[in-house]
């Protein structure tokens, strides 16, 4: 007998091949979870070793409630099954893992749900990283933390950051029980470097910086991690005609930049080259206003132009 989460659990050794006969087909009739050894991995799942006469089969679904990428974790492991299919005289045998999982993920979700607020600070452990953030375990319950959350500055690859195992604080921005969804942000619990850039840059001061995207208007330049300034494509063509940013500069190079103005409520700072003639810039500016800007219709114009248009 064992306890969990306050309730008793029966779990049924099988040591003699009696016990097959009579213990597993009781377990399979009134689904007594029952202890067994996950032995290798073959074709479509686990082969599961009850005792030395009996084995079983636990498909990959049922072996976890989520996506198993690391098969290796369970061989050799010891779990707790329940007997899903019984047929043939124990000939065939289906374990699973999954609806005693599922149990014990409601028992914590319903937990969860008494004690977990939006805003709060929590504590977990990293459980995998994909490409657009990584899941947070909270417990039991897998929050996600995306990419965007993990910190001010710009994440490209979230493994370089996360390992699984890694231990997080965060804040929960997102609570969605209907779809089983948390979302936690990690760059809440930091300061937000725009609360620093009146103090720390001025209006016309000269720095470094690296170009970290460019675009069709211009470069994006990290000045330093979650602080970028806009470099103006006419800034870098220095009076001549480029169609894209990336005609002139290149993905991570560094490059020296005037700071020409900051606006801290909408968290933008436009930059400008060093060693930009003012007047050759200034009239990229306009040209390149005017093509943002569509012709204006003809009209008959002034009483003036018509005087002017009749004297000649």
């Amino acid at each position: 007998i064992s306890s969990r989460h306050g309730e008793k659990f029966f779990t049924t050794k099988l040591l003699t091949s009696k016990s097959v006969d009579d213990f597993l087909l009781n377990a399979y009739q009134n689904q007594i979870p029952l202890e067994a050894a996950v032995e290798k991995e073959i074709k479509g799942g686990f082969s599961i070793r009850i005792n030395p006469n009996a084995s079983g089969f636990c498909p990959y679904s049922q072996m976890d409630v989520r996506r198993i990428d690391d098969v290796a974790a369970y061989v050799g492991k010891k779990f707790e099954f329940v007997v899903a299919e019984y047929s043939e005289n124990g000939r065939n045998i289906i374990l699973s893992r999954r609806p005693l999982l599922e149990k014990i993920e409601q028992e914590k979700k319903s937990a969860l749900k008494e004690s977990l607020k939006k805003g709060m600070s929590v504590s977990g452990v990293v459980a995998s990283v994909q490409k657009f953030g990584a899941f947070i375990d909270l417990g039991g319950i897998q929050a996600l933390l995306p990419v965007s959350e993990m910190g001010w500055g710009r994440v490209d690859d979230p493994k370089v950051l996360y390992s699984p195992g890694d231990k997080v604080e965060a804040v929960v921005i997102n609570i969605d029980w209907e779809s089983n969804r948390i979302t936690l942000s990690a760059k809440a619990t930091l300061p937000n470097p725009w609360d620093e850039v009146v103090r720390k840059y001025a209006e016309g001061s000269v720095l470094k910086g690296k170009v970290s995207h460019l675009t069709n208007f211009g470069a994006f330049v990290t000045i330093e991690a979650g602080v970028e300034g806009l470099l103006h494509i006419s800034k870098i063509a220095r009076g001549k005609k480029i169609k894209h940013a990336g005609d002139v500069l290149k993905a991570g190079e560094e490059v020296e930049i005037r700071i020409e103005k900051i606006d801290r409520e909408n968290k933008k700072i436009s930059l400008d080259m060093v060693g930009n003639d003012k007047d050759i810039s200034s009239e990229g500016v306009e040209e390149d206003f005017r093509n943002y800007v569509a012709p204006a219709p003809k009209t008959m114009g002034t009483f003036g132009d018509l005087l002017r248009n009749k004297k000649i």
